[in-house]
């Protein structure tokens, strides 16, 4: 029966916990269940609560992946299986050194294993870092500011340890129970007391101004060369024009198609549009050129110099196919760039902008409504790692501008009648931050706690079992 129970609750917050509509607070509650079942029960039991509490935690995901992404289900399965399995064995090797007398290092494998699996996940799947457990935090300003030191690893590392020094400290005759709790405090508290002193620094007084602009109708790429194309393009420009003058517009992604023929008819409007009201608009279009179709994000500059391109690096599996990806960063004036949707998931990319002086990211999406909070809070956790303001405006989801800090400073769902729009005044300055200059350290630092953590434990047990059978060996003389 506690078998069961635990497996039960554990799913059920999980299943809260997680996924596109998280609840902050159940995710550090999540794995408490099973692990603190881990010690109490045998290695197979241990294994199997585990892999079946996160496999149907992630049930929910099952519909997203297969049919909003359109996901093969094999790779489907391969994501929720094969995370679940890990789980599992995570679970396993937390009771083998709560067993053996370690329960300091059993604390510690369990999130450094977990936070060494989002990174892995990062650079061989094709979604960069967008199953991390760290956008479950994003809505916590002080948990996401440890982001700016660690990236999204250090707060998947948070979410695991607690629970883990916990169930450590519950184990049945554990040894050490006050350290493994003091340890745990401290994994909480000083990023907890980093996160309050980062988030009372002074704000940035040189301000810009940005304003996202969408209509879901008609909610699909609509050509240029079309009657439907040119009266959309004069919808958006008279919404433009009802707006209140902003330093930025920013429209979403694949608002347009057009090719070297058609684009005239959508550079010549928006360029008066730009010069008249003294702004630069970002426009999300596919744009062939060459034979070739990409999705583009251009920027129409005030100055009235020529557009900037920016095509996007990084394609939908499936949805996708048939566009050619981009590879090269592009500005619209020094510390002003432009990415697209996807791209904010890969934590590197962004990073390479902070280095290249970016301090504001304009970055025209579309998400799938469901998903569309989740994903904004994505590149809100992008935004606090490299220390630059994101301004993201998506179709099918959610108009979202962020600051250095993760605080939103403008946000409103999209999809409803007509244009929906919010405009906010940005940091003109980015932020210096750790993980901009550092990289994935704290991914790599995880990878080695979890290998030496297993791999010493294991040697220091074998020498203490052969020292033991030695002992017992030798006779007793007199």
């Amino acid at each position: 029966m506690t078998v069961i129970a635990s497996t039960l609750l554990s799913s059920v917050l999980l299943l809260f916990g997680t996924g596109l509509h998280p609840v902050a607070w159940l995710t550090w509650l999540g794995p408490l269940p099973v692990l603190w079942l881990a010690p109490r029960a045998g290695g197979r039991t241990a294994f199997a609560a585990a892999s079946l509490a996160w496999l149907a935690g992630q049930s929910r995901m099952w519909p997203y992946y297969l049919g909003t992404l359109e996901m093969p289900p094999p790779a489907a399965a391969g994501i929720i299986v094969g995370t679940a399995l890990v789980f599992g064995l995570l679970a396993l090797a937390f009771r083998w050194l709560l067993l053996r007398g370690f329960p300091v290092t059993a604390a510690l494998t369990v999130p450094a294993g977990w936070a060494s699996l989002e990174y892995a996940l990062s650079l061989a799947a094709p979604h960069g870092a967008w199953l991390s457990l760290a956008y479950t935090q994003a809505d916590v300003p002080p948990v996401v500011q440890t982001a700016s030191l660690t990236g999204p690893w250090g707060i998947t590392f948070l979410v695991m340890a607690v629970p883990a020094a916990v169930a450590a400290a519950a184990a049945p005759g554990a040894a050490g129970r006050w350290r493994v709790l003091l340890a745990g405090a401290l994994v909480l508290a000083l990023p907890l007391a980093y996160g309050g002193w980062r988030l009372r620094q002074p704000h940035d007084l040189s301000r810009a101004t940005v304003t996202l602009l969408d209509t879901d109708r008609p909610n699909d790429t609509i050509d240029l060369a079309t009657p439907q194309g040119r009266d959309l393009l004069r919808r958006y420009t008279a919404a433009i024009r009802a707006t209140a003058p902003a330093g930025t517009v920013v429209l979403p992604e694949k608002t347009f198609a057009a090719d070297d023929r058609t684009l005239p008819a959508l550079t010549g409007p928006l360029a008066r549009l730009a010069a008249e009201r003294h702004e630069d608009i970002v426009v999300g279009l596919v744009l062939t050129t060459g034979g070739k179709a990409r999705n583009t994000a251009l920027g129409i500059r005030a100055d009235g110099g020529a557009p900037v391109r920016y095509y996007k690096h990084h394609m939908i599996p499936g949805l996708e196919e048939d566009l050619e990806p981009g590879s090269a960063l592009a500005f619209l004036s020094p510390g002003r760039g432009l990415i697209i949707c996807k791209d904010m998931d890969f934590p590197g990319l962004v990073r390479d902008y902070r280095a290249r002086g970016a301090s504001v990211l304009y970055a025209p999406a579309w998400d799938f409504t469901g998903d569309g909070r989740l994903h904004g809070r994505m590149a809100l956790v992008r935004g606090v790692e490299s220390g630059l303001t994101v301004a993201r405006a998506a179709r099918a989801g959610t108009l979202v501008v962020s600051d250095p800090y993760g605080r939103v400073l403008a946000g409103r769902s999209t999809g409803g009648p007509g244009f929906t729009s919010v405009t906010a005044a940005v940091p003109a300055h980015g932020v210096r931050t750790v993980y901009s200059r550092f990289g994935d350290w704290f991914a790599w630092l995880s990878a080695l706690l979890l290998v030496a953590g297993l791999s010493g434990t294991s040697l220091i047990y074998r020498r203490c079992a052969a020292d033991a059978a030695t002992a017992t060996a030798e006779p007793i003389t007199a």
